[in-house]
């Protein structure tokens, strides 16, 4: 019995790491242009203007492929949009790397921004519903330590790239087009993983459910499959479940919430330009690449923290300890870009990883979580979707307006992130709900009326 049931857990983890390597991708592609930005300017000729096209294409195609993605979820499966994803990832990085024009690199560029999107609904949810209840805030996390695990991988493959001799049009197609590798492994590796059982019942399809179940270690997956189907109506059932409607207004506005608050707390617009960030504060090109990487390493060890802590003390206390950690930190960086006599690079390079810090063990673990487990599981995949639109609608916007506010003043900047993180620490004390410990099915049949001690 307890080799089986070591079994069962190691088909659900490997399961989890692999489908999470999409969030790889997703760090990798997020973070990759902004150490190629000189020499594509260079290459194609771009002012600023034409660079924040290239750089808002990606964002455009995250929009895009954050709306179809639930969509396309329901329809073909959890584990099928997955290797859709992937096979994305592949040809946008391929199209990056033999780019010829700037026009062929905006398209690119956007392909990938489809992948991203879309895996960042697709890859949570599936975790999600595959995790043991105990288990699934730290299992969703995964996602997002893959992702600043790609962070910090795009990071020291710039840095390297930079250093080796080779022309600077090398090295940029180098820098955009590494990513087709692991891309490729994450297309194979998705032939391992099962389908979501939640999304097989929702097809009218239980009995493969309870065989996937039971091989993921459920002990009583006929029991499970029929809470499942309980919680199905049969509208649902017939695929015309809308997602908005007053029922769910209350998920619907947590996370839109959430999703907005973790775009203005400026993670974005950090990780499209640390390396012009730091070149602001006087940091010569290789110094701006090297403290980068210290950046992604940062998001690493605080992932991880987080990951550790998030079924422990919950999702709302890591949301309240962020909100203060960043806001304190914002004003850090800001009080240095008003200093008119000088300022202390140091100082500033404390500030930018404090908050990176306060951020990954709080809205960047939080966040694919939180909108995991929130819907019900006739809308989940279209909650989830409507979660990532928001999200990198709101990217799109910030990482537009960045560039243009902080070329003039930074301080500015700065200063908003920060109040705007004042205002989710209000948020997480009187409106937040917890989710922590509770499985799905009991998640959607939270009422604030009759179960006001969960939500306050």
């Amino acid at each position: 019995m307890e080799m089986s049931n070591r079994a069962c857990h190691s088909t659900i983890l490997a399961s989890v790491v692999i489908a999470a390597l999409g969030g790889f991708l997703v760090g990798f592609d997020m973070a990759v242009l902004s150490g190629a930005s000189g020499a594509l300017k260079n290459y194609f000729l771009l002012n600023d203007l034409s660079f924040n096209i290239v750089v808002a294409s990606a964002l455009i195609g995250t929009v895009f492929g954050a709306v179809v993605a639930g969509r396309l979820a329901d329809l073909i499966g959890r584990r099928g949009t997955l290797l859709v994803i992937a096979f994305i990832y592949l040809i946008s990085a391929l199209g990056c790397a033999t780019a010829w024009s700037s026009q062929v690199l905006v398209v690119a560029r956007a392909l990938s921004g489809v992948g991203i999107g879309a895996a960042s609904v697709v890859v949570p949810l599936y975790i999600a519903e595959i995790a043991p209840a105990n288990k699934r805030g730290q299992l969703v996390s995964i996602f997002q330590l893959n992702i600043v695990i790609g962070i910090l991988a795009s990071f020291v493959s710039n840095y390297l790239i930079a250093l080796a001799p080779q022309s600077e049009e090398a090295a940029w197609r180098w820098m955009l087009g590494v990513v087709a590798i692991p891309s490729g492994l994450y297309l194979i590796l998705l032939l391992l993983i099962p389908e979501s059982p939640r999304w097989l019942v929702l097809k009218g399809r239980p009995h493969e459910a309870v065989e996937i179940l039971t091989q993921l270690g459920v002990l009583q997956s006929t029991d499970k499959v029929a809470a499942i189907r309980a919680s199905l109506s049969q509208e649902a059932l017939a695929g015309r479940e809308h997602l908005f409607q007053s029922k769910y207004s209350r998920p619907l506005l947590l996370v839109w919430v959430l999703a907005m608050f973790n775009q203005l707390s400026g993670i974005n617009a950090l990780m499209y330009y640390a390396p012009a960030i730091f070149a602001m504060a006087g940091a010569g090109r290789d110094s701006s690449l090297l403290q980068s990487i210290a950046v992604g390493a940062v998001c690493v060890l605080f992932t991880i923290a987080a990951m550790l802590m998030i079924d422990v003390v919950g999702r709302r206390m890591l949301i309240r300890i962020g909100s203060i950690g960043m806001g304190i930190c914002m004003l850090i960086v800001a009080w240095q870009f008003s200093l008119p006599l000088g300022w202390d690079r140091a100082m500033i390079l404390l500030g930018l990883l404090g908050f990176i810090a306060f951020f990954s063990l709080s809205q960047g673990a939080v966040i694919w979580v939180f909108i995991s487990e929130i819907f019900p599981n006739a809308i989940r995949a279209k909650g989830q979707s409507f979660g990532a639109t928001i999200h990198w609608g709101m990217a799109m916007l910030i990482s537009w307006i960045f560039p243009m506010v902080a070329g003039g003043c930074p301080c500015i900047a700065f200063v908003f992130f920060a109040l705007l993180m004042f205002l989710q620490l209000i948020w997480a004390l009187y409106i937040m709900p917890e989710t922590n410990g509770r499985s799905l099915e009991e998640v959607q049949d939270f009422s604030p009326s009759h179960h006001e001690e969960n939500w306050s």
